[in-house]
């Protein structure tokens, strides 16, 4: 999961769903222990009354002086059931509660010892609380087993009723608190948001820097971040500042050398040469200059539209261009845009555009398309075209497919040197209109 929140919020759903869960299960537990302990001392308060309103004469004849307390035991069927065994396990009296039940066998204990425990039966079965008795006479000690049975199903519905109200109420705190933490998160994570969104402002070139004020642990990234920004700024603003003196500085030379040269007319050996190798230097100092200039990609970069860039392109070459009568078509949605350094977008079109216009015939065609979120920029001419044995060779510095054309032949370089600094290709192909096709492809720019 690439979102911090839906991280935070399925960790926390699962710890809520286990925690809910065992605490269910402890509290059920808790429960049934609680309820089954209540009814084995209600059930052997019932033997105590039993053995209270027993009586046993010298012969070992056991009779009931006075009715059972619990109207329950006079009552068939009602649930609560009453067995008085001998030493043998035979019943020797039954309560009318039991009248036609299936009550289960209740074993003889010894004297003083007492059990409970579930047993089977009709229904859903019993809980059987039973007590041995050894009961002294003047003819002597007869045993007996004092045994009363509970029909189980009010424990298990007693059991249902508190579990669904247990689910009922720990369901609703789990929501309330799966609710409070994805608040709380909220809360919590809206510096991340909002350094989110002042990056977005940052990349539409909205504003300069992050201005928000954030929380300690954020500050340190949004001042570091602000810190790179303005380092980044004033190191092309030198670097471009240091270029353009450099380009001031070297040219002026070159001309005054081309200038003597001319003037001094030396012998024509060596007039070719000194006139080869200031043209030399000259093609070289325009490369470097054109090709350290490109800023290259950036994330933070305000998307720049396409189509506007390539039309006043045009509108310049074709004052260059003007004996040539050329005419363009552009096919660019005004949607697609370019995320990078303006300056190096009207360097790729100068040059390819530019390129295309030297060798037409008299047609030019842009078109731009994104796809895979990769922008393919194709500029099309009528022209001779470029072979496939050339065409990597014109991409190289100072090459160029036709020496009558005026050139120095680093405009294509330049061109490769700016797209590979994005992170992208050049194809050169032939196009639909007979010429050369180049196209740029820069991924990730649309």
């Amino acid at each position: 999961m690439r979102s911090l929140t839906a991280r935070v919020t399925v960790g926390a759903g699962l710890v809520l769903a286990v925690f809910v869960a065992l605490s269910a299960f402890a509290l059920e537990r808790a429960f049934r222990d609680s309820a089954r302990s209540s009814r084995e001392e209600r059930l052997l308060a019932q033997v105590y009354l039993l053995m209270a309103a027993a009586e046993v004469d010298a012969q070992g004849q056991l009779t009931l002086g006075n009715a059972p307390s619990d109207p329950k035991l006079e009552v068939p069927g009602s649930g609560l059931y009453a067995v008085i065994s001998d030493g043998q396990g035979h019943a020797l009296w039954r309560s009318h509660s039991a009248l036609n039940v299936e009550l289960p066998q209740i074993s003889p204990l010894p004297a003083g010892s007492h059990a409970f425990d579930e047993a089977a039966g009709s229904g859903d079965g019993f809980f059987v609380q039973s007590f041995g008795v050894s009961w002294a006479t003047a003819g002597g000690r007869y045993p007996f087993t004092f045994g009363v049975a509970e029909d189980l199903h009010p424990y298990h519905e007693q059991l249902n009723i508190y579990r669904r109200s247990l689910w009922g109420w720990l369901g609703a705190m789990a929501l309330l608190l799966l609710v409070a933490q994805l608040l709380i998160l909220r809360w919590g994570l809206s510096p991340l948001r909002q350094v989110a969104d002042e990056l977005t402002r940052l990349e539409q070139g909205q504003q300069q820097n992050i201005a928000g004020n954030y929380p300690t642990e954020v500050r340190r990234l949004t001042d570091n971040l602000n810190t790179l920004l303005t380092h980044e700024r004033a190191r092309q603003k030198r670097y471009r500042d240091a270029l353009a003196d450099l380009a001031h500085s070297l040219k002026t030379p070159l001309a005054l050398v081309r200038g003597a040269l001319s003037m001094a007319k030396p012998e024509p050996e060596l007039g070719r040469a000194l006139e080869e190798q200031v043209e030399r230097m000259d093609r070289i100092v325009g490369y470097h200059l054109q090709r350290a200039a490109a800023s290259g990609r950036s994330g933070l970069a305000a998307p720049l539209p396409l189509r506007p860039a390539v039309e006043r392109t045009l509108k310049a070459l074709a004052k260059v261009h003007a004996e040539q009568q050329i005419e363009t078509e552009i096919v660019i949605d005004p949607a697609i845009r370019f995320r990078g350094d303006e300056g190096d977008l009207m360097e790729l079109l100068g040059n390819v555009l530019d390129n295309a216009c030297k060798w037409c015939r008299g047609r030019v065609r842009i078109c731009a398309s994104v796809s895979g979120g990769e922008l393919a920029l194709s500029v099309e001419d009528d022209g001779p075209g470029i072979s496939e044995a050339n065409a990597q060779r014109v991409l190289e510095r100072g090459n160029r497919a036709d020496q009558s054309v005026p050139g120095h032949g680093i405009g294509l370089a330049v061109t490769r040197d700016i797209v590979d600094a994005y992170g992208g290709r050049i194809v050169i192909a032939r196009s639909a209109l007979g010429g050369a096709g180049v196209t740029l492809r820069l991924p990730g720019l649309s």
